[in-house]
């Protein structure tokens, strides 16, 4: 399946402004504000008022179009590489995600013949950002998923050659519970076998698109420590954009 050709003209940029709508259209609002009460005030206020709206406007507007680059023009869901990153070929495969699943049919079509299991990892009581529970309200895939805990996934030990985690795994807002997931993944991962982390970084590259709203993501070290932390050796690493970086991650223990 070309994953360019499943997706919807500006579905990327659409599903930003539809889970942070809330975000986008207060910072609208005071920026219209200050920009219809600037002509009022006197000079030095009005200068004063314009310098501190420019950063709100300028990330209002570079979030929407590296958005629309990253998700829209880039072919990020174009997920072939991953066969060339995997040192073999899975017989039976897992994908998390926590309620917005834009990659498991993907995946089904890159290991034609292979067994797999998806979960949604989505806690109500841990993930509590307006964001994501918005995303959840969207259309669903056709690929029914499994809920499941984040500290207890409902697998044996060894259960699959490969895991992935797509734009998921930073929902969990602590260290604790991100190391406890990718415990979780390495217990249902045999000997060998690999977990396909994809993640936005806090860096200075995300700063600069979305400003504050890189915080919500976490820096190359965390991620990297995170995965030492779980038995978990950095295979490879790749760039998918300079805003998204893809870890391949083998399970040593």
């Amino acid at each position: 399946m070309n994953a360019t050709a499943v997706r919807r003209p500006r579905q990327g940029v659409l599903q930003i402004l539809q889970f942070n709508w809330r975000s986008y259209l207060s910072t609208a609002a005071v920026v219209a504000v200050a920009l219809l009460a600037a002509p009022f005030l006197p000079r030095l206020l009005r200068v004063g008022l314009l310098i501190g709206v420019a950063p709100a406007l300028f990330w209002m507007v570079s979030s929407l179009l590296v958005s629309h680059y990253v998700y829209d023009r880039f072919p990020l869901y174009d997920l072939s590489w991953i066969t060339r990153a995997l040192s073999r070929m899975p017989s039976r495969w897992l994908n998390i995600h926590c309620g917005l699943d834009e990659t498991s049919s993907l995946l089904a079509d890159l290991f034609p013949g292979a067994a797999f299991d998806v979960v949604d990892i989505f806690d109500a009581r841990v993930m509590t950002e307006p964001s994501i529970r918005q995303a959840r309200q969207i259309e669903r895939t056709a690929i029914a998923a499994t809920p499941a805990r984040f500290d207890d996934l409902p697998f044996g030990p060894g259960a699959f050659d490969a895991a992935f985690c797509i734009f998921a795994a930073h929902e969990l807002r602590l260290a604790r519970q991100r190391a406890t997931l990718f415990l979780e993944i390495a217990r249902v991962l045999a000997p060998g076998g690999e977990l396909v982390l994809m993640e936005h970084s806090r860096d200075g590259w995300n700063f600069l698109a979305f400003g504050p709203g890189f915080l919500h993501f976490f820096s190359q070290r965390v991620w990297r420590r995170t995965a030492s932390q779980a038995g978990f050796r950095v295979q490879s690493e790749l760039s998918r954009t300079p805003f998204v970086h893809v870890y391949v991650l083998r399970r040593t223990l």
